[in-house]
């Protein structure tokens, strides 16, 4: 059976004498996937082409014969801008503007015909041979995902995609790692035999907090990263202009440090979402369907899109390390039921941060109160199979200083007495920056 997929990234120590033959690998690659979306693409003037059996048997022999990769490499090239015209296609359908499919990123994908996995080094096909580069592992790696997947025997080796950062000038290698279901299963407790089940509801947000938890964590910082994104944007916009080739170069270092900046922001965020739902013993942590978030989501854009898939992704990968189930659950409704007394109606949240129920009058941060609601729809579909709310295993929302379950009855923890001290307004030291 097909298990459970993770990523670690490595750090590869590349021979200084064959560096070029991976940057011209790579140079080579592109070409290949660039030339395919060229040929796939055909919008407005007739359909694309989405086959990746199509597109290989038009274009293998010729692309074989202009780059020096082997065969598979080839065909990974093709089929990078086949899926990438098929998600154009896709947004087409849904009416969202885009366009023909570019390749310009520094990165080669490599599957064991291309690559020979070791624990501590890989071979690797370039167009000048087989590169041997040896992992550059830490001391420590208690805790981390290259001790958890990469030295673990339990884990084998999948695809990979292998990048450059031009700051450092490294080469690092993203593999799948991938463990048997079965195996999973004996190590991981699942909804039947978990003592408890506790969720941690987690809301995202485009502006003010970047995740707000329902234990009344306000973490990260959206603001600031919306502003750091304009000021990037303004100084590559400034450089552009420039046209030289010192302002090309200093743009691409300036992307990789932006995104070195936004992918440490994002595990700190990670981190600490990850730390609520271990303080507070939960097994579960819940956020909204991602999908389609730039609708859903006024003044989202697809900066806004790809931050908060990354964070998923990263608190899902980390939450297997502590035996941490994390799903996602409708965002139907979330925004504008009372978490109190369950009303429902969009005048209940008066601006972005206020919420102020218009039957109860239960007033807290808007936020706050999405993340609670959140919680709730994954407790109910984990709560469907309890004979009653007191049989079986306990199951139960985490809130800032107690749990509750669905019928409503809240237990508080050792230094609270009361829910409703805790859910109007979240403690100052929970609060994030």
């Amino acid at each position: 059976m097909e298990g459970v997929i993770r990523t670690v990234k490595i750090k590869l120590d590349v021979p200084n004498q064959r560096c070029d033959d991976l940057h011209q690998t790579k140079n080579h690659f592109l070409h290949c996937a660039n030339t395919t979306a060229e040929w796939a693409w055909r919008h407005p003037n007739d359909y694309c082409i989405t086959s990746k059996q199509n597109a290989e048997k038009a274009l293998y022999d010729q692309l074989r014969n202009e780059t020096e990769l082997t065969a598979n490499l080839v065909q990974k090239g093709i089929r990078r801008a086949i899926e990438a015209t098929k998600s154009g296609v896709a947004r087409l359908k849904k009416g969202d503007d885009t366009s023909q499919p570019h390749f310009d990123a520094w990165s080669v994908v490599y599957d064991k015909r291309s690559a020979t996995f070791h624990r501590d080094h890989v071979s690797l096909s370039t167009v000048n041979g087989r590169i041997e580069c040896d992992y550059v592992i830490p001391d420590d790696t208690e805790e981390t995902p290259i001790g958890a997947y990469l030295l673990n025997e339990d884990y084998e080796f999948r695809m990979s995609t292998l990048q450059y950062d031009r700051h450092s000038e490294s080469f690092y290698l993203h593999v799948r790692m991938r463990r048997t279901e079965s195996e999973k299963e004996s190590s991981t407790p699942t909804s039947e035999n978990a003592k408890h089940r506790t969720v941690l509801g987690v809301d995202l947000n485009v502006d003010g907090s970047l995740a707000v938890s329902s234990t009344g964590a306000f973490i990260g910082n959206a603001d600031e990263m919306n502003h750091r994104r304009r000021e990037f944007e303004k100084t590559r916009g400034s450089m552009q202009q420039a046209g030289t080739r010192s302002a090309h170069l200093s743009i691409q270092s300036m992307k990789d440090r932006e995104h070195r900046w936004m992918q440490d922001e994002l595990h700190r965020a990670s981190n600490q979402i990850l730390e609520e739902a271990r303080n507070h013993a939960c097994t579960h942590i819940a956020f909204e369907n991602l999908t389609d978030i730039r609708k859903r989501m006024a003044g989202a854009k697809r900066f806004h899109a790809w931050t908060f898939r990354r964070l998923y992704q990263y608190v899902e990968y980390k939450a297997e390390m502590f035996g941490l189930e994390v799903e996602q659950v409708s965002p139907a409704y979330t925004s504008q039921r009372c978490s109190s007394c369950g009303f429902t109606h969009e005048n209940n949240r008066r601006s972005k941060h206020k919420f102020v129920c218009q039957k109860c009058e239960y007033e807290l941060n808007a936020d706050y109160n999405a993340s609670k609601n959140i919680a709730r729809k994954l407790l109910k579909k984990l709560h469907s199979g309890q004979k009653s709310s007191g049989g079986g295993a306990p199951c139960q929302c985490a809130l800032t200083s107690g749990t509750l379950n669905l019928n409503g009855d809240f237990r508080a923890s050792v230094d609270s007495t009361a829910e409703g001290e805790s859910t109007d307004k979240p403690t100052t030291s929970v609060v994030g920056s």
